[in-house]
């Protein structure tokens, strides 16, 4: 049975997410929905090598990918979203990114859009998994918030009438934070960038 929020996902329906202070956060189905637009293509410009593709949602970046020959791999939790990704042709895995994951250690790419470094509430730990999944010398292209400092909080997702469909443990960063974090797990920063209002770190496996 599919869940409120998977059925969301199907519909194309408006959703918002409120973090611990109640601020309405971006939240934007309908673009995962879309074809990539020019701010995704600055990532997909830099995924040269198999892409692991971490909360690929939809997956319109993984799709993408493997349109243009580049291997690439999504993972998401959500039913609807790997159904959708898969039907866009698009090779995805129901899992969490730390689950088991083929490639482990192998992927030249881990790709981190729509603020997915807050998976699981704790980005040290993600960091982590994430320097696990990539090879020496490889990237990790993270999407990062428009502010500096960091929240970890419970999100709760809601519906246009205001009902809750869902709740997960997130976290919120700017470029600067998680460039702090990122130096003692073994990563050095490659570029920063910044298109149509979304903002982006490059990050190297050292």
């Amino acid at each position: 049975m599919l869940s409120r929020y998977d059925r969301a996902l199907w519909d194309g329906a408006p959703l918002r997410v409120r973090d611990a202070h109640g601020a309405v956060l971006p939240f934007d189905v309908a673009r995962w929905l879309r074809e990539p637009d020019e701010a995704d293509e600055t990532l997909l410009a830099r995924c040269t090598g198999p892409t692991l593709d971490i909360g690929c949602g939809p997956g319109r970046l993984a799709a993408a990918l493997a349109a243009r020959g580049v291997p690439a791999l999504g993972v998401d939790v959500a039913t609807a979203a790997v159904a959708i990704a898969r039907s866009c042709g698009a090779a995805v895995l129901r899992r969490s990114v730390f689950d088991r994951l083929p490639g482990s250690g192998r992927w030249e790419v881990a790709l981190l859009a729509d603020g997915n470094i807050g998976i699981g509430g704790n980005v040290g730990q993600l960091l982590t998994r994430v320097r696990e999944l990539v090879v020496p010398g490889g990237t990790a292209l993270i999407e990062v918030a428009d502010r500096d400092g960091m929240t970890e909080y419970t999100a709760v997702v809601a519906d246009a009438d205001g009902a809750t469909v869902a709740t997960f443990p997130w976290a919120q960063l700017g470029a600067l934070a998680l460039i702090d974090l990122a130096v003692p797990q073994g990563f050095r920063t490659l570029d920063r960038w910044t298109r149509h209002d979304r903002h982006f770190v490059a990050l190297e496996r050292r």
